[in-house]
């Protein structure tokens, strides 16, 4: 831990603050938007570049969307996005599948990386990014089927606002969020966002509280350099939900509301501090550079009984397991990038040249449960008592990695631009398993290089088609790196290679539609044991290849729209029949909202998942979630003093539905009819 605090002060020296200065106001940078349009983005290729000219798919959510639509978590925003699948995430975390690839760390805030499991809030957020396909070239380890990026509210130094929201659900949650600016003067800006959530919902014994506060300060430092100082405090405390069992390679039915835990015990509790500085300057007239620093202290546990395995009967018992987790991590990662723009000729060149250095402790223990009765009575259902007597693994982790990369954007001519990138990780890991006996040293090291090409074909000014390749890796310690088995600690990290091929057509300024069709493969791969999740099986090499196609935008001034469909199958190489886990084949997605007047709106959004496996299907036993589809709608007034009121209610239909699972046996219900009233009043 004192490794990471220490070197924080010479780290500091190399401040990484991405901001840009408009006619009007100083903000960081976030990228062109209007309604639920978005034309830029600077995390794809970490240079302002416009979406339609990035060869990979993009899927954006901004805030208008996220407001509209109530969303309070990840979860609610992926839902809606086609190609993406939510995992369940032991009811302690963020977890998605993204082209096959099953993830809890490919998260990331300002394009900066963000891998400890927690479950991630919307209040300090302007917009969520989701990017598909490998990612490496621009993000190091990971992101093999894509990442998720959220985009950070930020100051603004030319007026001062409040804004404020309350809203309450029908389970009997509520929440309120505040929003306030303050330009400090004529340079520099203060931004305060905070929140307070009491939660709950249909499940049994549910609930929690979390809070967080993000104080955020940017000020130009000349008439070339801005920077900004971010604090989050976050602190999330809930019951640890893990669902419920299955019956005959089926969710068990009748059960939405029983609590397969144990009330008081079952909790996850996070308590977060991240700190971060960035600095956006001009070089000269063709030569940027930005740099950022994050540092992070998470201090995670959760208590978790859990079905461990399927109902005997609908009134039958259930088996039980439990144990508890506690984390503790220190992230410290600094990034700066320079970015050139020049010209050879006729070549138009953006140039991208970026280096990467972070440093993780983590201290990770696991105690499993000793239970009062290891069953379940469906029919005369008793909560046992448990203890958690010794423990079965402790280990402390250090992770050091470096990287450098380098892209160049070219404009070949007035129809063809080609992106060409190269990144070098070197990636070590040092620890020890303090729980063996003796004290057991692990350690790996890894050096990666990650390419990216791209070709831009422009037909005109609306639309291109391009081609595009990019590969990305994962070292054999995993998502979170607490250990590393003596058999894990000599197999080279998994691979993930994706083509693609798409169309991006800006069918007016404020409206686009795009589609992409995808084959990515991995390497290497592994799997959780269906049948003992606690083991780690070799697959081999696995495919997904797929299509996709969304719509963004205004379709008129009255009615904007955001939706999508997906296609992907996802197998194992030369055995087609076994598929890959929670990878529905088919997803639709669709949100709408009209404006009958500036006062008086409607929304309306259906999402579908056709059947899915909970695990990878290597026999008749794993469990299928079946296909579901949920319609939501929402009504919105506005007032001339700045209040608005909306509804929002969620399963229409009131339909059972099992949106996602952590394995078999631990599968999620979907939430009955429901409804949620919001109050925001901006001055």
């Amino acid at each position: 831990m004192n490794k990471i605090a220490l070197s924080v002060i010479s780290l500091v020296a190399l401040p990484n603050l991405a901001f840009a200065q408009t006619p009007d106001e100083t903000v960081i940078v976030i990228g062109k938007a209007k309604g639920y349009s978005t034309q830029n983005s600077i995390t794809a290729t970490k240079t302002d570049t416009p979406l339609i000219d990035i060869p990979q798919s993009i899927n954006v959510v901004g805030r208008a969307q996220l407001e509209d639509q109530a969303h309070h978590s990840m979860a609610d925003v992926l839902h809606y996005t086609a190609g993406v699948t939510v995992g369940q995430g032991e009811g302690n975390r963020d977890q998605i599948t993204i082209r096959g690839q099953n993830t809890s760390a490919d998260f990331f805030i300002d394009g900066v990386r963000d891998d400890v499991q927690y479950f991630r809030n919307l209040y300090n957020i302007e917009r969520v990014e989701i990017l598909k396909g490998p990612y490496s070239m621009i993000f190091g380890r990971g992101g093999g089927g894509g990442i998720i990026n959220r985009v950070q509210k930020a100051p603004i130094a030319t007026r001062q606002f409040i804004g404020t929201n309350l809203s309450a659900n029908s389970f009997g949650g509520f929440d309120f969020g505040l929003d306030f600016n303050q330009p400090l003067s004529e340079n520099s800006a203060v931004r305060v966002n905070a929140f307070f959530e009491e939660m709950a919902n249909h499940r049994d014994f549910s609930g929690g509280q979390r809070y967080a506060i993000n104080p955020y300060f940017a000020f130009k430092l000349n008439d070339n350099w801005v920077g900004a100082i971010s604090y989050e405090y976050v602190n999330d405390d809930r019951v640890a939900d893990r669902g419920i069992p299955s019956l005959g390679a089926r969710p068990i039915s009748n059960n939405r509301e029983t609590f397969f835990g144990v009330p008081g015990v079952n909790n996850t509790n996070l308590q977060a501090h991240i700190a971060k500085v960035r600095i956006d300057g001009q070089l000269s007239a063709t030569l940027n550079s930005t740099t950022t620093v994050i540092f992070g202290d998470y201090d995670k546990s959760y208590t978790n009984v859990f079905a461990n395995g399927a109902a005997t009967s609908q009134n039958g018992t259930v088996a039980l397991a439990a144990y508890t987790d506690p984390t503790q991590r220190q992230n410290l990662i600094a990034q700066s990038n320079l970015i050139w723009d020049f010209e050879i000729g006729q070549f138009k060149n953006k140039i991208l040249l970026g280096v990467e250095y972070g440093e993780q402790a983590t201290n990770n223990q696991r105690k499993n449960g000793v239970l009062s009765s290891s069953l379940f009575n469906l029919a005369s259902p008793t909560y046992p008592t448990v203890t958690f007597p010794a423990i079965n693994r402790s280990t402390h982790s250090d992770v050091t990695f470096a990287s450098v990369y380098a892209q160049n954007q070219i404009s070949l001519n007035q129809y063809f631009d080609l992106v060409l990138g190269l990144r070098f990780d070197r990636f070590e890991i040092n620890g020890s398993d303090f729980a063996a006996t003796p004290v057991r040293a692990f350690a790996r090291k890894d050096q990666e290089t990650s390419p990216r090409i791209g070709l831009i074909f422009k037909p005109n000014e609306e639309m291109r088609i391009y081609a595009s390749y990019s590969k990305s890796f994962l070292p054999r310690s995993g998502d979170q790196f607490t250990t590393l088995s003596p058999v894990t600690e000599n197999l080279a990290p998994e691979e993930f290679t994706n083509f693609e091929v798409g169309a991006k057509w800006d069918i007016r300024p404020n409206l686009s539609l795009t589609a992409a069709i995808f084959a990515l493969s991995k390497t290497n791969a592994t799997t959780p044991n269906p049948f003992n999740p606690t083991q780690t099986i070799n697959i081999g090499e696995t495919n997904t290849n797929g299509f996709e196609i969304a719509i963004a935008g205004q379709i008129s001034e009255a009615w904007q729209i955001s939706g999508g469909y997906s296609y992907q199958d996802a197998s194992l190489h030369g055995n087609s029949s076994v598929k890959l886990a929670q990878v529905p084949q088919n997803q639709f997605a669709l949100w709408n909202r009209y404006n009958f007047s500036r006062s008086l709106g409607i929304g309306l959004g259906y999402v579908y998942q056709s059947e899915q496996y909970a695990t990878i299907l290597t026999s008749p036993l794993a469990t299928r979630l079946p296909a579901f589809g949920r319609l939501d709608a929402a009504v919105f007034y506005n007032f001339s003093n700045g209040l608005r009121i909306q509804l929002n209610v969620e399963n229409i239909g009131n339909i059972e539905y099992y949106p996602d699972a952590h394995n078999n046996n631990n599968i999620s219900t979907g939430a009955p009819l429901n409804a949620r009233v919001s109050i925001s009043r901006r001055f």
